[in-house]
């Protein structure tokens, strides 16, 4: 398993090393000795999964402290395009993303840790997306920024008109509007 930095500090893309034979393939998902031995010790309480169509897209979403959330993201079918926001208001690099294509094919994943927004839109037909979470949810500390947010200027790589969100995701407030992360940084 491969573990190499993003251009964003802190967000980690981890690349498994995949056994194929003729019957098909094999390779270990999460291994927490090869993750602690290079991020941090964490323990993942809750997997989560999501099934959409092309064009949903989810997010921005993360919790409040103290239940904010640490994920280790992957997908099963299909592809999307997965983003990380810095929300930390004392980071260097408050307000920047990462975006990254998973997909069943490259078998990529992505460590967002407590501090940043979380979102994805649908590029395939549909997709199934796993996610690791080392804390459990709580809806009284869930948050949110709209995924168009003009301080962010991401790149959704789909045309807008073609976006599905949600109820709950339409509503979300911009950035400014937002309850972000104050605590220091490292």
């Amino acid at each position: 398993m491969k573990i190499y930095k993003s251009p964003l500090p802190d967000v980690y893309i981890i690349e498994p090393k995949i056994f194929h034979d003729e019957r098909g393939y094999f390779f270990e998902s999460y291994n927490a000795h090869d993750f602690e031995s290079t991020l941090s010790k964490i323990e993942f309480v809750q997997d989560n999964e999501a099934c959409s169509q092309y064009g949903v897209l989810r997010g921005l979403h993360y919790q409040i402290e103290p239940f904010a959330q640490s994920r280790l993201v992957r997908v099963v079918q299909g592809c999307v395009l997965d983003v990380a926001v810095d929300i930390r208001v004392n980071s260097p690099n408050f307000k920047r993303y990462h975006a990254i294509e998973l997909s069943v094919e490259n078998k990529k994943q992505l460590f967002i840790p407590k501090g940043f927004a979380h979102g994805y839109v649908v590029l395939s037909e549909s997709a199934v997306l796993l996610y690791k979470v080392d804390h459990y949810y709580s809806r009284d500390h869930e948050r949110g920024i709209r995924y168009d947010d003009l301080d962010l200027h991401i790149d959704w790589k789909i045309e807008s008109k073609a976006v599905k969100l949600s109820e709950k995701d339409a509503g979300l407030p911009d950035l400014k509007n937002a309850e972000l992360f104050i605590e220091s940084v490292s």
